[in-house]
């Protein structure tokens, strides 16, 4: 994802308010063995939909389900909401293995990270070794062609693999277009090496749309990474139709706008119909908005605190918006309805 940090006073604000209770008491409650696994397909009443399709998901049970999306190129099912990082220091070790695990527990499965992102993926690796989780998760990590502060192309990809203690990682990406040309025919090599199971490339800028377009009616990608919101739509205009017709997996990086989303809705209140899609709090109205486009495969907002990681992981679960709600979600935003 692009770097991104929470904007900590703002959103513990609301988390102060009460929202929480919610939270807690939906994701306390045990997860269904029918929760589907990355990799596998979901069983009924998931909330999984067609790899093309917005969710379907069934009326509200004692403990909602997780929205599962699939990817286009294979089939394989992720959990919709995932974790983005930034550029992580040590000081930082405790509450990254901290939330690493919970998002475990809570059947969340991607990880995304960059070989620029200062330590997070030693971080990551130290602490998915620890937890013996690595295999569970969906870990995906970006490089660059060229780079004036640390290592580049196969240097820099053999450096992630050692940092994050992985011999494969599940998505390796270009990094903000950065070398897409030269890099994209090694990356298929390392693919049919086994070291790499999905390619992509990433953006977190609109001014580079055009050129991520290009990219995606050119090669062959798996997935593509994109800046997308309820108040950032500019995607939805050609980048997500276009990986729909072209069958690419979306990730969506800066779901809540570098954190902006927060400020904009403080003091407002989330409308009384939040609740039909099970929505207690801004962050998962506006992660359930971001999933909930046909295009998306998963969101991967950053969090290093657990009281954050629970709330947008609350977004995952539950009713999904249909196109009717999308719109409605849109107008509240915007100011046209209440």
């Amino acid at each position: 994802m692009a770097r991104q940090s929470d904007s900590s006073v703002s959103r513990r604000g609301f988390l102060a308010t009460g929202v929480a209770t919610g939270v807690g008491a939906l994701l306390s409650r045990p997860l269904h063995s029918g929760d589907p696994p990355a990799g596998t397909s979901p069983p009924a009443g998931t909330g999984a939909p067609s790899s093309n399709g917005p969710p379907t998901t069934s009326a509200p049970t004692a403990s909602p389900r997780l929205i599962a999306k699939a990817i286009p190129s294979t089939g394989e099912w992720l959990p919709a909401i995932g974790i983005g990082t930034d550029s992580f220091r040590s000081g930082v070790r405790d509450d990254i293995r901290a939330e690493l695990k919970r998002m475990s527990e809570l059947g969340a499965v991607a990880i995304d990270t960059a070989a620029a992102y200062g330590d997070s993926e030693a971080l990551i690796g130290e602490a998915l070794e620890s937890l013996g989780t690595r295999e569970r998760m969906f870990l995906a990590t970006k490089l660059v062609a060229s780079s004036t502060s640390g290592p580049a192309g196969a240097e820099s990809f053999a450096r992630s693999l050692e940092r994050l203690k992985t011999r494969r990682v599940d998505l390796l990406q270009v990094h903000n277009l950065n070398g897409v040309s030269e890099l994209l025919p090694r990356m298929q090599e390392w693919k049919k090496e086994g070291r790499v199971r999905y390619l992509g490339v990433t953006t977190s800028r609109g001014s580079q749309h055009a050129d991520l377009a290009q990219c995606m009616r050119t090669y062959r990608l798996d997935f593509i990474q994109v800046d997308y919101s309820i108040a950032n739509r500019d995607a939805a205009e050609t980048i997500l139709p276009l990986a729909i017709e072209r069958r690419i997996a979306v990730l969506v990086n800066l779901p809540f706008g570098r954190s902006s989303l927060f400020k904009q809705a403080s003091g407002r209140a989330l409308p009384p119909w939040a609740a039909d899609i099970d929505v207690t709090s801004w962050a998962q109205y506006f992660l359930k908005y971001v999933i909930s486009h046909p295009a998306v495969t998963c969101a991967i907002p950053g969090s290093t605190q657990l009281a954050h990681l629970e709330d947008n992981q609350g977004g995952g679960r539950g009713r999904a918006p249909d196109a009717a709600m999308r719109r409605r979600m849109e107008d509240y935003w915007d100011g046209k309805a209440v």
